[in-house]
């Protein structure tokens, strides 16, 4: 790990802390908990049977704060690398008997239209640390609510240990995948609408915003999936059973907006096909017009550019009408060619 600096002014811990609470008897204790001493403070009020844990959350620490942070916990020193170190993909690793894993948070900012360009979709991460008696979260980016929220809905959970945590945490980034998959249906289907409406118009380009917006949310729904198996299948010795069923039905969730978002994807690539196709007929038709209309001008271009040569012999320059015969003729010309185009849909 890289050495901090002497000159470099020092942030304490605290700073990094949103909450460090305990939790006894699968309730959470009152008051706020000193990160330094939570551990000996758990064991104090243990009685021997129940999962008490201690429950730190931290908002984007330093790596000299999380090193703190881990040395009192026992954490290792890899997991501490990982853990101030944002933009990571979904997944789950373990060492001995800690649990790291890695999900991504997905914000998405509705009341944005897609011709500003602008991302429509922001990710964030939220680490977690999971041992026998502790869970540390590490945020980034991402604005998470209380645990207990969540905890209230399966009180069942509460005396599962960290794991609940884990659980509740995890769970709601997932609903929030639905909900934004929900949400972007919306924007696929008004897409769709104008793209194939006859005659709408449309800009391409939305459609691409769109399609980097999905992309977005694939990077975090894909990784998760194999590492919420991995979690469930092969890891039985640090999760109960009871404890497995509520993640396995998180796992389902991810699916069901992984398949949401997969189809949405689908469908923009189709719509950049069909809006192609559609642009590309509407070009060769512009182009029909335009030489349909340079086509009608050069008949009169041309027999005026005769009748302005110079020779001497051109009879019909004496005819008292020619130069109302000449008149007709281009005007007739002009207008058996406007029939035409027309009737085969040139103009």
């Amino acid at each position: 790990m890289a050495q901090t600096s002497p000159n470099r002014i020092r942030v304490p811990v605290e700073r990094a802390i949103r909450e460090c609470r305990l939790y006894v008897q699968g309730k959470q204790y009152p008051g706020q908990a000193n990160y330094a001493t939570a551990l000996k403070d758990i064991e104090a009020l243990s009685d021997g049977t129940s999962k008490n844990f201690v429950l730190v959350d931290l908002e984007e620490p330093s790596e000299e704060q999380m090193t703190k942070v881990a040395q009192r916990y026992g954490v290792d020193e890899l997991i501490v690398e990982d853990a101030v170190t944002a933009h990571q993909r979904a997944k789950l690793e373990r060492y001995e008997d800690q649990l790291f894993t890695v999900v991504r948070s997905v914000r998405y900012a509705g009341n944005k239209d897609l011709a500003d360009r602008r991302d429509l979709i922001q990710t964030g991460e939220v680490q977690m640390v999971i041992g026998r008696k502790f869970i540390i979260v590490v945020s980034h980016g991402t604005d998470l609510p209380s645990p207990e929220r969540r905890l209230n809905q399966a009180p069942e959970l509460r005396k599962k240990g960290p794991l609940s945590i884990a659980w509740a945490i995890t769970d709601y980034l997932v609903d929030e995948y639905t909900r934004i998959a929900e949400a972007l249906e919306d924007r696929v289907d008004g897409l769709e609408e104008d793209v194939f409406t006859l005659g709408a118009e449309f800009d391409i380009e939305n459609i691409y915003v769109l399609k980097r917006e999905i992309l977005e949310m694939r990077h975090a729904i894909d990784p998760l999936i194999p590492a919420l198996r991995t979690l469930i299948e092969n890891h039985k010795d640090l999760t109960s059973k009871q404890i497995r069923a509520f993640f396995r039905d998180v796992l389902d969730h991810a699916m069901l907006a992984k398949d949401k978002i997969d189809s949405f994807d689908e469908r923009l690539t189709s719509l950049i096909h069909a809006g192609s196709a559609i642009i590309s007929l509407r070009q060769n038709q512009d182009m029909r017009t335009i030489s349909a209309v340079v086509g009608m001008a050069a008949a009169p271009t041309m027999i005026a550019g005769v009748y302005g040569m110079n020779f001497e012999n051109m009879p019909e320059l004496q005819w008292h009408y020619a130069y109302y015969v000449c008149l007709a003729a281009m005007i007739g010309l002009v207008a058996l060619m406007w029939w035409w185009f027309k009737r085969n849909n040139w103009l």
